[in-house]
């Protein structure tokens, strides 16, 4: 079970509502949704499953989102979630000329290895603790270290550090 709101800061202070995600796909739609929430404004979108991880992508006007994801590892394996790790770790994406990125273009010969694999199979491997940007909220008042140290019911306290507790209680 997913929750997902979006707060927007706006000059009257934070407004929150509850969103669908299912016409989400990709990490771009979901800054759109968020943008159509405010004017150029700072808007924080919170996804949650149950217990298992949390999200944040901060939306700034037109600049890229920033993204955090509490557990990586838990959230590649939700569809809401993969969405984010995929962002963060720099997973596949749609255009066409990156694929220039898997041509063996490194002057090695075909079949020799790029390099010396252990073959425990990590290579690729989703970490399973927090990935993105930890200091995506420090300007707001939630730190670092207060971030990474969020385990259950996160988005409460982080809502209550962003002084909109209550607007995020009365939507949840």
């Amino acid at each position: 079970m997913y929750f997902a709101a979006l707060l927007a800061r706006t000059q009257d202070g934070w407004e929150a509502s509850d969103t669908e995600l299912d016409d989400v796909e990709t990490l771009s739609d979901l800054a759109d949704l968020a943008r159509e929430a405010t004017n150029d404004e700072t808007v924080v979108v919170f996804i949650e499953q149950e217990d298992a991880w949390f999200g944040l992508v901060r939306v700034d006007g037109e600049d890229d989102p920033r993204v955090y994801v509490s557990n990586a590892a838990a959230a590649a394996r939700s569809s809401y979630g993969e969405i984010l790790t995929k962002e963060v770790l720099g997973g596949e994406d749609d255009d066409p000329a990156g694929d220039l990125d898997a041509l063996d273009l490194d002057g090695t010969e075909e079949g020799e290895p790029e390099s010396a694999d252990d073959g425990d199979g990590s290579e690729g491997a989703v970490p399973a603790g927090p990935v993105g940007d930890s200091r995506l909220l420090e300007d707001l008042g939630v730190s670092e270290r207060e971030l990474l140290a969020l385990d259950t019911d996160a988005l409460a306290e982080i809502a209550d550090a962003l002084g909109a507790g209550e607007v995020l209680e009365a939507v949840r």
